[in-house]
């Protein structure tokens, strides 16, 4: 088989587990973080210098790249793994919570989206079988079908249809898909009602698919209420199978979702605020503007073995920043991905000791999170 999955270990006080993804790319440890590199690249980095962050696999975005280059270029090119120079496991997601997002510029019909680029304002329709051919032709080892994301709080009218249209979407995605070397994932909704997300996990367990996703959450609720729905759907969806909560990568985050049985997450977040000089330590997050650090010749973390904390200082990296310098921007990603890289090992081990909760409480007492 291209793809399959095999759980190592449970741990014993939690639902947390360690497991391995099979891809025809290679093989994939969980819990796993996935950079984004939505437009075929993770900005400020090359794949090989992603690699060396200790990642085994990265999300690329369907929307952006059907718009540019274009999804045919990408098959040409002979599909993204050879585009962007990276031979591991790549995941695209379906491009839904994007078309979504353009709310005024994207009107839903049953049978799809119309919306306008918000590139040049052009006019395009997704349907479930259009997003399973983009999909396709980009070529990634695991791929999203086109669903509804509904913003929260939302009505449970509104969820219920999102909900349903999502399950008919899935069930055409699955029809439409052909690529027998791609894993074609489910993607559960349902808002923050624990009967809609049962109801949709389940309906999507009759279709059955190789691994399920966890949509429409970490978008504005409570942190709380994102570990209910967790703890919803963990008794609920297929324990051999892998689950992966979409959008989620701050690190009390991905430590709870590791804690509730979540084997992949996602999310710009580490990318996104290193650019803006915002930084992730073992003793909590550092704003390297800060003018604390403009005579701090001390490596940024001194227990992390990144390349930029093995080479450069606090001060260099504020300099960097307040002088606009690229560098400060590729250092600062680099130590950001390197670091949730390192959480997710050290989760991993927690979870081979059955210790995942006590590792849990010491991290977050150290990091400065309330337990």
């Amino acid at each position: 088989m291209s793809f399959s999955f095999d759980v190592l270990h449970e741990d014993d006080n939690s639902r947390a587990r360690t497991g391995i993804v099979h891809t025809p790319h290679g093989d994939i440890h969980t819990p796993a973080f996935m950079p984004v590199g939505t437009q075929a690249t993770v900005k400020a980095m090359t794949p090989e210098e992603v690699a060396q962050t200790g990642a085994e696999i990265l999300l690329a975005n369907t929307y952006h790249l059907y718009l540019r280059p274009g999804h045919e270029l990408v098959r040409e090119a002979g599909g993204l793994h050879r585009f962007m120079n990276w031979d591991k496991p790549i995941l695209t997601d379906s491009g839904g919570f994007q078309v979504f997002s353009l709310s005024g510029l994207r009107k839903m019909e049953d049978d799809g989206v119309m919306f306008q680029s918000h590139l040049d304002g052009s006019r395009h329709f997704f349907s479930p079988e259009k997003v399973m051919e983009i999909e396709e032709a980009l070529g990634a080892d695991i791929i999203m079908p086109f669903d509804v994301c509904s913003s929260l709080p939302s009505t449970r009218e509104t969820l219920v249809d999102a909900l349903e249209r999502t399950t008919r979407w899935a069930a055409r995605c699955k029809k439409a898909h052909t690529r027998e070397d791609q894993a074609l994932f489910g993607i559960v909704q349902g808002g923050t009602m624990a009967d809609l997300r049962e109801r949709s996990a389940r309906e999507l367990m009759e279709i059955d698919f190789p691994g399920y996703s966890i949509g429409g959450l970490s978008v504005g609720e409570e942190k709380p209420l994102m570990y209910d729905m967790l703890e919803v759907l963990d008794p609920v969806l297929p324990r051999e199978k892998p689950r992966y909560l979409m959008g989620v990568g701050s690190p009390d985050c991905l430590v709870e979702g590791a804690l509730r049985g979540v084997d992949m997450f996602d999310c710009v977040l580490p990318t996104r605020t290193a650019r803006m000089g915002t930084l992730f330590t073992w003793d909590g997050k550092v704003n390297i503007l800060n003018a604390k650090y403009e005579h701090d010749h001390t490596p940024l973390d001194p227990q992390c073995g990144c390349y930029a904390c093995r080479n450069y200082t606090q001060a260099y990296l504020r300099h960097l920043f307040k002088t606009k310098e690229i560098l400060g921007a590729r250092l600062a990603t680099w130590h950001n991905l390197h670091f949730l890289q390192e959480l997710m090992e050290k989760i991993r081990q927690a979870i081979a000791q059955d210790r995942l909760q006590q590792f849990r409480d010491e991290f977050f007492v150290r990091y400065g999170y309330d337990l």
